[in-house]
């Protein structure tokens, strides 16, 4: 069995066809990860092109100074294109209420739509929620937009990206079927639930709801560049597989190891050894 807990720092990275920048602190990689969107946009806004995102929450810390970049220079999103990874659901598979505390929808109109000057702000209709019963129109308007430029994100402690669960051991799936997963609902895992609501709601886990829909690795291994923002202490261990383990659903951000353009921001302290 591979000892990953044994990589050192010096030794993270090392071999592995993701590209990795380690940073001194957590403000740093929000940082870094607004200068990369608002390069994006820029660039493409140059050349008269649209630009599609995937965006997370989670993190969120990029987006306060995403908007204060774009407020300043002037940067038009008018031709920026949005699609959110993933959103919690109820019991009856539905999406949660804005007014729900842990709505993501919520979230990404504090953190980043309520920001931005309205004469540069995403037009609405530009703003993608994966929607039970409307799955598949994630992947088609993606598309037709001539797919995702840049898609952003955090991992979980098992691996996902999005809510990209490993499959539970009576699931019956193979590595490359899930690789092509598309947009769908699912129930969260127990270590998911249980970290989020460390992170999000102290500790009181009976409030994070068992279901969510997720944009699937489809869409994300898709996209014409990933980028993931690590900072938490918990994923030391996980970054090391990521990294130097196999390609396996059981760890499911592994497949950006098959990515041609895909980083990975990390601060210092998740370089460290885990134990």
């Amino acid at each position: 069995m591979p000892t990953y807990e044994l990589i050192t720092k010096e030794e993270l990275g090392k071999g592995s066809t993701i590209s990795l920048q380690i940073l001194d602190s957590e403000y740093d990689v929000y940082h870094e990860m607004a200068r990369i969107m608002f390069d994006k946009i820029r660039d493409n806004n140059a050349k008269g092109k649209n630009t599609v995102l995937i965006c997370p929450v989670g993190p969120i810390g990029q987006y306060k100074r995403f908007a204060s970049m774009v407020n300043k220079y002037r940067l038009s999103l008018k031709n920026v294109y949005i699609f959110n990874m993933d959103e919690y659901l109820d019991n009856n598979k539905q999406l949660i209420s804005i007014n729900h505390p842990l709505s993501f929808s919520s979230a990404m109109e504090r953190e980043l739509y309520s920001k931005v000057d309205d004469k540069l702000n995403v037009p609405i209709e530009n703003r993608f929620f994966p929607q039970p019963g409307k799955e598949e129109l994630i992947w088609d308007k993606m598309c037709t937009l001539g797919g995702v430029d840049l898609c952003l994100g955090g991992i979980g402690i098992n691996g996902h990206v999005a809510f990209n669960e490993p499959p539970e051991p009576d699931e019956k799936i193979s590595d490359e079927e899930f690789k092509n997963l598309s947009t769908r609902i699912l129930k969260i895992s127990r270590e998911t639930k249980t970290v989020n609501a460390i992170m999000a709601a102290g500790g009181y886990i009976d409030i994070i709801p068992d279901w969510c829909i997720t944009l699937g690795m489809n869409e994300i291994l898709n996209s014409k560049k990933i980028v993931i923002g690590m900072f938490r202490d918990w994923q030391k261990g996980i970054i090391r597989k990521i990294l130097h383990g196999p390609v396996t659903m059981s760890v499911p951000a592994s497949f950006l190891q098959l990515h041609t353009d895909a980083k990975i921001i990390m601060t210092v302290n998740v370089a460290e050894r885990p134990i």
